[in-house]
């Protein structure tokens, strides 16, 4: 773990928070604003908020109804094709996708359709559709969206497991890099981003759950669900 990714707690400060993503109990305090603290994972690298210093649920929903994507915006098509671009090119003819955390104008998934990659929709306020998370997909999308995880541990396991073997997991979200430049991060001023990862948190969950790894671009990470060993004949 590169050693800029990691900011010693306060001299005082002795309080330790489990981590969302991987449940260790050894994250202490990284960073702290006039509205919340920030803590980071000795073992995972995963800085986070603390779940007493979230929104409640209203609170959350209101903060993404003033968003105004649409998969008519030309330039929305093009931030999401950052991950279409270098996701599309590794998916066979025909896969099957689901969009993870669509938000209130689904535009991704609009994207795939048009090349043939039919995707399923899902997100727990404006597409709480339950029976698209038992099954399974060759992809799945989350764009800006696993920094709203207050459990990302528990939802990357499930979006694993939904998954076929050889399947692929797409993400968007800006990363850490040093504790200099978090304390003076645009992306925490949003009171929804709760977790923060860095390459190094995804490099630990890759390796903990046998997946590949790839950063194709800026903000972009593609994970890769192993396949089963070959038995013999």
């Amino acid at each position: 773990m590169p050693l800029s990714l990691i900011q010693n707690s306060e001299p005082n400060d002795t309080t330790t928070q489990r981590c969302p993503l991987c449940d260790a109990g050894d994250a202490a305090r990284y960073h702290r604003d006039r509205r919340r603290d920030y803590y980071q994972c000795a073992t995972c690298a995963l800085v986070f908020v603390p779940r007493g210093q979230h929104l409640s649920a209203a609170a959350e929903k209101a903060e993404y109804d003033k968003h105004q994507n649409s998969p008519h915006d030309t330039g929305y098509r093009r931030f999401l094709g950052r991950l279409f671009s270098p996701l599309t090119a590794r998916l066979t003819p025909g896969a099957r996708g689901l969009d993870f955390g669509a938000g209130p104008g689904p535009a991704l998934s609009v994207m795939f359709a048009e090349q043939g990659y039919p995707m399923a929709i899902y997100d727990p306020f404006y597409a709480p559709d339950p029976a698209v998370l038992t099954q399974t997909y060759d992809f799945i999308t989350a764009t800006e969206v696993v920094e709203h995880l207050a459990t990302p541990g528990a939802v990357f396991v499930r979006l694993a497991a939904q998954l076929v073997p050889g399947g692929y997991l797409g993400l968007m979200t800006k990363r850490v890099t040093s504790a200099e430049a978090f304390a003076g991060w645009h992306y925490i001023a949003d009171p929804t981003h709760v977790s923060f990862f860095s390459e190094a948190t995804f490099r630990w969950w890759a390796a903990e759950h046998h997946f590949t790894v790839e950063f194709p671009g800026a903000d972009v990470v593609i994970l890769q669900k192993p396949l089963p060993p070959a038995t013999g004949t």
